[in-house]
């Protein structure tokens, strides 16, 4: 392997610099089993390798997946399946290309990220059990140490979704149950776990920091989880108090690009046709005027947890558990995914049906991957169609045998921050 830019790189066993990995729990591998294992595809040729990243023995399936942020390690959560109940964290060395250990986690997560110091694991578990107190805590994991464990335990009432603030000095914890925005300082845990948990929230999901961390944008789900209005809610980090409260049509997953809020959410809806109406929408808000009347967008249904700026400024909105409409004749099929052209404001669907497990723009072209319907779909954000970019599929696809999960980049393009 030759290095670019001049630094070293390790060579791989798929031999690749610019990398692809695709989390799936059934995998057919080359001795012809089925085993839970990475997918590794060239992001520079969309191409899949022959080399992948077997799990077994390490952990029982293969889901959601972060990276560290100097790309050197892949965090792959494994759910508990069958009769199999322990859900696991497996830590994959980028480099090696293999499994490096795994820790059990006290219940399952939807939420986890790795700390600037490219260590420090931290995962939200809602139903982890604590002595005395309600079920939820955030727990700590060290995944360097040579055999990688739970390093400290913060219990927080229903602590599902949580995110760290621009500088890392601040986690920030969503409880839905608990109707709760909780912060601590990830510094002072071994000194007492000290928390702030603020209330007035109506089913919150999710929450966006702004670039300076000094305001945290909460989505209030409302009546699309059980509560009562849909809204953002302006968290002031300062005073730890909400400042404002702006009501939008629904609220599950949120993206801040500059001063331009996007929260896209499924309204609840009675006696309406899904398959013949889009029946989401995508709200556009102003945080330098928060009382401006926001544009809307309707866009598929399902609840929506995924919201990615795609290249071409092309914003990908996927979801899950949407209603999926089969094509037929010349009428097109539709399922879990919108596109939002930020150019001129026109929404496109992906005529693929399934849900949107993941979404990955490829750094430094113009093409992003989404794992959806538990394939792997290439889409070309560069795609013209009157003058205006849409969305389309590119010609070259990767077919992943088995279930395409999660996809992230385990490399940046210029392929030589691969560590020894």
């Amino acid at each position: 392997m030759v290095s670019c830019g001049g630094s070293s790189a390790t060579t791989t066993s798929s031999g690749l610099t610019y990398r692809a990995f695709i989390s799936n729990p059934s995998n057919l591998n080359l001795s012809g089993t089925i085993s839970p294992a990475l997918n590794i595809v060239d992001a520079t040729q969309d191409i899949l390798s022959f080399a992948s990243v077997d799990l077994t023995g390490t952990t029982t399936s293969a889901g959601m997946m972060v990276e560290t942020p100097i790309r050197d390690h892949t965090i792959v959560f494994s759910p508990a399946t069958g009769s199999s109940a322990n859900n696991q964290v497996a830590i994959v060395d980028n480099a090696k290309e293999s499994a490096s250990g795994s820790v059990t986690l006290p219940g399952p997560t939807e939420s986890m990220f790795v700390a600037a110091d490219n260590k420090t694991l931290y995962a939200a578990i809602p139903t982890a059990p604590e002595n005395g107190l309600p079920a939820g805590a955030v727990v700590q994991i060290d995944t360097t140490a040579a055999t990688p464990a739970i390093t400290a335990t913060v219990p927080i009432a229903g602590a599902h979704f949580l995110t760290q603030s621009p500088s890392g000095n601040q986690i920030l914890v969503v409880s839905d149950t608990a109707n709760t925005v909780s912060v601590f300082t990830p510094t002072l845990i071994s000194q007492g776990n000290t928390v702030t948990t603020i209330t007035g929230f109506d089913k919150p999901v999710w929450a966006i920091f702004s670039a300076d961390g000094s305001t945290a944008y909460v989505l209030n789900c409302g009546p699309e989880c059980g509560g009562t209005a849909a809204s953002v809610a302006v968290l002031n980090m300062a005073t730890m108090s909400i400042s404002s409260t702006v009501p939008v049509p629904a609220a599950t997953m949120g993206l801040l690009v500059g001063s331009t809020l996007y929260v896209a959410g499924t309204p609840l809806t009675s006696g309406v046709d899904c398959q013949a109406n889009l029946c989401g929408v995508l709200t556009v808000l102003s945080t330098s005027d928060l009382t401006a009347t926001p544009s809307t967008y309707a866009i598929t249904d399902g609840y929506h947890d995924q919201i990615v700026m795609g290249q071409n400024g092309q914003l990908f909105i996927g979801s899950r558990t949407c209603t999926n409409l089969v094509g037929g004749g010349s009428t097109p099929g539709r399922g879990c995914l919108s596109l939002l052209n930020t150019a001129d404001g026109f929404i496109y669907t992906a005529v693929q049906n399934g849900d949107v497990t993941a979404i990955q723009p490829i750094e430094g072209r113009s093409v992003v991957y989404v794992c959806e319907g538990g394939g792997l779909q290439i889409y070309d954000t560069n795609y013209d169609l009157g003058n205006r970019k849409a969305l389309a599929l590119q010609t070259t696809q990767v077919v992943i045998t088995g279930q395409a999960i999660d996809v992230k980049l385990a490399d940046f393009p210029n392929g030589n921050l691969i560590t020894k």
